[in-house]
């Protein structure tokens, strides 16, 4: 259970699979045994003679079936035997101890006689010592505690315990305790492997592909220069207009370039291999974005608003080196093949 999520516990197994089957059994109460309960005084007499003499059908008690267990119900049992009933209706559920325990926390603080605040304290701190990779939140769900009341029963307990590095959240997710060390990690490993994916960057370093995209966009924007102020965009322009040309900084495009380019594209638009797939359309459209003409992509430079010149610009450069990596990996492949 140590790597499955601890919220949905009761209706979940290891696999993913219901713990609680579908089809009702019918029990003798011989065959069951006490619960490991997270009661510390024991049942409570008064509550079981309550249920007892009580007219209404109660619900089916919850027994683990590897060891014949009672997980949620001892005092539907305890009223049973009351009664003086030989049978009671069960559930199964198919889990190991620890996971019994959770399971019993989880059913007894949402209903039933609740847990004192004492019994819910001591069963988030078994459950922490049993699942100390789980998030303060996850146990808090279970143990129907405050967060910080798990947070403080943590660190108490800190002190004689191995320090964790990762904790699974309430949706199941491992995330870095340290995300500061975490995210200089990632940090590092972008700036050694320019080449590897963000989900093999999040594999190395412990993290998800959202704190290793987020990681990178952060970087990316410190790099880039800060855009102009009203005041430098006014002296950029009287400079412009009061000196001479200069030179353009932009790589000159031959007019025969655009024609081979344009060619080039409606000849791919023509291939069945692409026209016919999904990703090949998907291709063949963005494609035809870059086969505008220098003039289109001139006219739409000049209509760029000066307070988003740099981002625009930035995330030009971003697709040209897109773009590039695509080309790569492109041709690493029709290497591939060829040798083979």
């Amino acid at each position: 259970m140590n790597d499955q999520p601890v919220v949905g516990v009761a209706g979940k197994s290891g696999d993913g699979s219901p713990t609680t089957a579908g089809a009702l059994t019918r029990l003798p109460l011989a065959d069951i045994v006490q619960p490991d309960s997270p009661r510390l005084s024991g049942l409570n007499d008064e509550h079981a003679r309550l249920l007892a003499h009580t007219e209404a059908t109660l619900p089916p008690i919850l027994v683990n079936r590897r060891t014949m267990r009672v997980v949620d119900g001892a005092h539907r049992l305890l009223a049973a035997k009351l009664r003086g009933q030989e049978t009671i209706d069960v559930h199964f559920c198919d889990c190991d101890n620890d996971e019994a325990f959770v399971l019993a926390v989880e059913k007894n603080v949402t209903h039933g006689l609740p847990l004192s605040r004492a019994e819910r304290t001591a069963a988030a701190e078994r459950i922490l010592d049993t699942y100390p990779e789980w998030s303060d939140r996850a146990i808090a769900a279970v143990a129907g505690l405050s967060h910080k009341t798990v947070g403080s029963i943590r660190r108490r307990s800190a002190k004689d315990s191995e320090p964790v590095t990762h904790r699974r959240g309430r949706d199941g997710r491992l995330r870095p305790v340290d995300g500061a060390a975490a995210r200089a990690k990632v940090s590092s490993l972008l700036a050694d492997r320019q080449g590897a994916s963000l989900r093999q960057i999040a594999r190395e370093a412990g993290v998800s592909p959202d704190t290793v995209r987020n990681v990178r966009d952060d970087t990316r924007r410190s790099a880039a220069p800060p855009a102009p102020g009203p005041r430098a965009v006014a002296a950029q322009g009287r400079e412009e207009r009061e000196a001479p040309r200069r030179a353009s900084a932009c790589v000159r495009i031959q007019a025969s370039e655009v024609a081979e380019r344009s060619a080039l594209v409606r000849s791919l638009r023509n291939d069945p291999s692409l026209r016919f797939s999904e990703s090949g359309r998907v291709l063949l459209r963005l494609l035809d974005v870059y086969a505008l003409d220098p003039r289109d992509w001139a006219r739409l430079s000049g209509d760029v608003p000066a307070h988003r010149a740099a981002d625009i610009a930035q995330l030009a450069r971003e697709c040209g080196r897109m773009w590039q990596n695509f080309a790569v990996a492109v041709e690493q492949r029709q290497r591939e093949q060829v040798e083979a």
